[in-house]
Order: structure tokens, then sequence, then C-alpha cells
């Protein structure tokens, strides 16, 4: 595992702030192989936090624990929602 500069209460409350918002989820597959895509924080619960992907195809896990985030397994980025100007 490898060590985090940040605590688990901060990490935490980083999500907690993005929760309701869109969101850039990039995952660490292994080999530097990596996913990524858009989706918005569903739930932040004390274990876990889950994600809801805008893809309706997507096979993938939707919920992550923190320790994924701290060791960089699980990425999760802010993102301004775009404007589309007709």
């Amino acid at each position: 595992m490898i060590k985090s500069n940040v605590s688990l209460s901060q990490v935490k409350t980083h999500i907690a702030h993005l929760k309701e918002k869109q969101v850039e989820v990039t995952l660490a597959l292994g080999r530097n192989k990596f996913v990524k895509f858009m989706a918005k924080v569903q739930g932040v619960y004390p274990a876990l936090f889950t994600v809801k992907p805008f893809d309706d195809g997507f096979n993938g896990r939707t919920s992550y624990s923190y320790q994924e985030f701290m060791c960089g397994r699980v990425r999760v980025k802010g993102v301004e929602p775009t404007i589309s100007q007709s």
C-alpha cells in the first residue's frame, strides 16, 4: 500500500464536497491500464462512496472505498458542467 500524505478525514471531506456534482473518475486497472469516465457522486457513506456513470452501458464497479482513493487506484476530479450553445 502506498503511504498517502492526506488523512482519511480530509479525503472524506473532499468527496463529500463533490456530492451531486459532475466528476471525472479515473480507475487504475494495473499494468498501466486506466479507464476514465464521467459520473456524478451519488452517495457518501462512512466506509465508501458511490458514483453513477453517465454512460448507461458501463459495466464496472460504481462504489469505491476511501482507501482506494488514498492509494491512487481511484481518482475523482471535479469538473465544471459544460453549457452547450445552440
